[in-house]
């Protein structure tokens, strides 16, 4: 299974770390075409009305190939580069 997410990985096709309602497979999709989360999972919604069914067995099966995002570490404190008066 790490070769599949690996491959994901490369391509850009993870699920974010933060912002994920269900699982984050539309909000990692619609970041990786260049959409924001919500227009990503209304476009979801959209397709499943229209043609129903198949989404309800791709959206587990991506959930579990692409690997989550990891969550970005907040930056470090850097010394204040002035010395002190």
């Amino acid at each position: 299974m790490h070769s599949i997410h690996e491959l994901f990985r490369r391509h850009g096709l993870v699920r974010p770390a933060e912002g994920a309602i269900l699982g984050g497979v539309c909000a990692g999709l619609g970041r990786k075409i260049g959409l924001e989360p919500w227009p990503a999972r209304w476009a979801f919604l959209i397709v499943l009305l229209i043609i129903p069914g198949s989404q309800l067995l791709v959206y587990p099966a991506l959930w579990i190939a692409m690997p989550r995002a990891e969550p970005q570490l907040p930056a470090a404190r850097t010394a204040d580069p002035t010395p002190p008066a």
